[in-house]
């Protein structure tokens, strides 16, 4: 049984997209670029905003960027929960995975005041022992440093951890922690995705993961 279930945030707890393709279409829109329809910006998030902006608008120099990613910052701190919404059977999964005794951590690529913002929304009564998003001073996954600090934090064998994504940066990041991975099929990236990253499981409804949890001693 495992100790720790690390989940990435966008595209595996949360369906996010719709806004951060707002908030990128914003940006784009307040500097006079052309915009993106919703669906394609499933491609261009998972490595953070600053990448996100980089692929919206990818012959911008870097002072453009900067301009980009306070815009996107201005509207999305202001409209983060205007659509996003759970997965269906996430919150339950939570609660079952924390009444197993199961501690529950996040890590994402998101900077750091969206996801405290988005976490306390949707999950306030979710007991998680970390919730990280990006930090200047540490890699972006798939650098799996940011796995490395919640073990800091809190001390569980690797062998007793699991980690949650929906694209191949998540299993990359969980790969190369030597961690045990999941792939969500729910999320923003293809099923082809998570089998060309080598996840160790893919599921297609959050139940799994429980099971998984509960059972699973791959490494």
């Amino acid at each position: 049984m495992k100790k720790l279930v690390i989940f990435d945030l966008d595209g595996t707890l949360l369906n996010t997209i719709f806004d951060l393709g707002e908030a990128s279409n914003y940006a784009l829109r307040k500097m006079g670029f052309a915009q993106h329809p919703i669906p394609a910006y499933n491609y261009m998030v998972g490595n953070g905003v600053r990448k996100l902006m980089e692929r919206a608008q990818p012959d911008a120099d870097p002072q453009t960027i900067e301009m980009l990613l306070k815009d996107f910052r201005e509207y999305y701190d202001d409209h983060c929960t205007d659509a996003t919404k759970p997965y269906v059977g996430i919150p339950e999964l939570l609660k079952n995975l924390s009444s197993e005794g199961i501690d529950l951590a996040v890590a994402s690529n998101k900077y750091q005041a969206a996801v405290d913002r988005i976490i306390k929304y949707y999950f306030p009564d979710i007991p998680f022992i970390a919730i990280l998003g990006q930090n200047p001073e540490r890699p972006p996954k798939p650098d799996p440093s940011i796995v490395f600090e919640i073990l800091e934090k809190h001390p569980t064998p690797k062998n007793e951890v699991l980690y949650v994504g929906d694209s191949g940066v998540d299993m990359e990041t969980a790969r190369r922690a030597c961690v045990e991975s999941v792939g969500v099929t729910w999320g923003f990236r293809p099923t082809s995705e998570l089998k060309e990253a080598y996840a160790d499981h893919i599921v297609s409804v959050p139940d799994e993961i429980m099971k998984i949890a509960k059972e699973s001693d791959l490494i």
